[in-house]
């Protein structure tokens, strides 16, 4: 009876080759991922000419004049296109004061928001004190109530203290909109920085407010910009609470504005290529502004996702 062959380990010389099934699972693996590579970037490319083309189809449609807009026939490249819209539009003379109402409300709002938003924030994150768990459910709360339950009691509120037609009386009512959310995203960016930085600075020497100011208030930079941005779009947008606080035409924001252009319908045919063109001078100011700021604004965004 002979004994049985047995392979021997390999000790030295060149080195031992993987099973035939691993090699084949290798690239296998790497043709799987390159597909769902493709595949998602197929789907984001989707998403982005989703977001992109109504933006295209607004500006393309402010250079074109109204009777090709209303043709059976869609005009998808502005080609003879011009700027008569524009002309018209700016032409109306209320523009300018539309957008100085916009700009003084909404940097006014942002400014008061940010301050309250970031005591606040600070507060609950680094204190704790009777009535911190209340104060948190509260803002809660408060992001839960429907807008439209509040504007009767609004308007009674800037009737009787003056504030109708106003500037500030309709910040305030901006401000009180925008705070609670604006609390929330700070407060994650303050939790998201250690306390301990501070102390360490006042162990070498500087006072509570210096430690504050010199260490963790340019951390908190990113998380300032990223707020003040939502609550910039959020006072900009808005449209209900200036109908209801905002009712001369020389107090119009320019939401309210733009909407003049379709209230004409009622006596005359809509002139959709000066609504574009309108639109479009609306969201300038918008878009200036992201540019200005779209540094800090993402680099606030992936902290506060990646640490809070």
């Amino acid at each position: 009876m002979s004994a049985p062959t047995t392979t021997p380990p390999a000790t030295g010389g060149a080195p031992a080759r993987p099973p035939a099934t691993a090699r084949g699972a290798a690239p296998t693996r790497r043709r799987r991922g390159r597909g769902r590579t493709a595949a998602l970037s197929v789907l984001a490319l989707v998403v982005a000419l989703a977001w992109v083309f109504p933006v295209y189809w607004m500006w393309s449609s402010s250079l074109l004049p109204n009777s090709r807009l209303q043709s059976f026939t869609p005009t998808f490249f502005p080609t003879g296109g011009s700027l008569e819209n524009y002309q018209a539009v700016l032409g109306r003379g209320n523009f300018v004061q539309a957008l100085t109402m916009s700009l003084t409300i909404t940097l006014l709002s942002v400014v008061v928001c940010l301050l309250f938003a970031f005591l606040a924030a600070l507060a609950i994150s680094r204190y704790r004190f009777r009535g911190r768990t209340s104060f948190v459910l509260a803002v809660l709360i408060i992001q839960m109530l429907p807008a439209e339950g509040l504007f009767i009691a609004q308007y009674k509120l800037m009737q009787g203290i003056g504030g109708l037609e106003s500037v500030w009386g309709t910040s305030i009512l901006y401000v009180a909109a925008v705070v609670p959310f604006t609390v929330w995203m700070l407060r994650g960016f303050v939790s998201a920085i250690p306390a301990d930085l501070e102390e360490a600075a006042m162990v070498d020497g500087l006072s509570r407010p210096r430690a504050f100011f010199r260490i963790t208030f340019p951390l908190l930079a990113p998380g300032l910009v990223a707020s003040g941005v939502y609550a910039f779009l959020q006072c900009w947008n808005e449209f209900t609470i200036a109908l209801v606080i905002l009712q001369r035409e020389e107090n119009r924001t320019l939401p309210l504005w733009l909407r003049s252009f379709v209230q004409a319908s009622v006596t005359r045919e809509i002139d959709w290529g000066q609504v574009m063109a309108a639109s479009s001078l609306v969201a300038v100011p918008v878009i200036v502004f992201f540019l200005l700021v779209q540094n800090r604004m993402t680099s606030g965004l992936v902290s506060g996702a990646v640490k809070g």
